[in-house]
């Protein structure tokens, strides 16, 4: 997996230990990601289907894009479609994808970057593999994240944030049996470079058969843990659950959460990788159709005309 990786684990610095009196955060659901495609028939997996809006909150929907080897000729990606009132977070495990919008930003992401975009007032934006991928094609996964934002910055002005890979940072467990990737947010003090209107903390974890990860997490947060990849458990000691790639576990209020591999794994996901993000819940409103993420069906049907009057820019020549 080209995602960040390190050759030695101990030259990290460790999360600590729960401490006394430290609780463990609950399992209260697991679901199973239904697939379908995306854009121009990108295959994906729905990641939060079948959720609450409520225990997502402050997210809105997230996609396991891949993983999927290419043949020459058949990488995709998406045509120009317009966003409001959200951010989008499109984090590239493998392969290579570019972006652009109709504010000025965009670029190439890969094995590892992250492209976060903040949607705000409105814009355009379009998703495309290279066109050197798309003649000899190649390996493509990664996921993307819908974050809401708050009444009070629905309309701020649309914003692009281009994290490399080098930027996130590393951390291990105490006996190194788990990379932590922290990519936004904090973890143990250690802050990620992604910069977020809604509080929020997002990881990626490699966790090596029968290993365990034991990561705090604000109590103010909610807690979600998707599985990209591999077997294993969340949760601790008779409250686990076994999960599976394509799978998210819920979690309820505590100090820390538990994510352990199973020992043997298969071949072709050799280790257990998840993505752990929680945020704390806006408690608004939610009014979503389609591109536009609003508090109100009116403010919806705004965006669309505002959309169709072309305030959201022009694409690009």
């Amino acid at each position: 997996m080209p995602a960040q990786t390190v050759d030695d684990l101990t030259v990290l610095d460790r999360i600590p230990a729960p401490g006394l009196g430290d609780q463990p955060r609950p399992v209260w659901s697991v679901t199973t990601a239904p697939q379908g495609h995306e854009g121009e028939g990108f295959p994906v997996r729905r990641a939060f289907a079948g959720i609450d809006l409520a225990r997502l909150d402050p997210f809105i929907m997230m996609d396991q894009m891949g993983e999927v080897e290419y043949a020459p000729g058949e990488p995709k990606g998406t045509p120009w479609h317009p966003h409001r009132g959200f951010e989008t977070v499109t984090y590239i495990i493998d392969g290579v994808f570019d972006h652009r919008d109709s504010h000025g930003g965009g670029g190439s992401i890969t094995n590892g970057d992250t492209q976060w975009m903040t949607a705000g007032s409105g814009l355009l934006h379009i998703e495309t593999p290279p066109e050197w991928l798309v003649q000899q094609g190649g390996l493509f996964h990664g996921i993307q994240l819908w974050v809401n934002l708050p009444r009070d910055a629905k309309m701020t002005a649309p914003k692009y944030q281009d994290i490399r890979s080098r930027e996130v940072s590393l951390l291990t467990t105490p006996d190194a049996g788990a990379l932590v990737r922290v990519i936004a947010g904090e973890v143990a003090g250690h802050g990620g470079p992604g910069a977020t209107h809604t509080p929020m903390t997002l990881v990626h974890a490699t966790v090596e058969p029968g290993a365990r990860l034991e990561l705090p997490w604000d109590v103010d947060f909610n807690a979600l843990v998707y599985v990209l990849g591999g077997h294993g458990s969340v949760g601790d000691g008779d409250q686990a659950a076994s999960v599976r790639t394509g799978q998210t576990a819920v979690l309820g209020a505590g100090d820390y959460l538990t994510v352990t591999a199973d020992g043997s794994q298969e071949s072709r996901s050799p280790t257990l990788d998840v993505v752990v993000v929680g945020g704390r819940p806006i408690r608004e409103p939610l009014a979503w159709a389609g591109p536009f993420v609003m508090n109100t069906k009116d403010e919806v049907l705004e965006a669309y005309r505002s959309f169709q009057r072309g305030d959201f820019g022009h694409v690009p020549a």
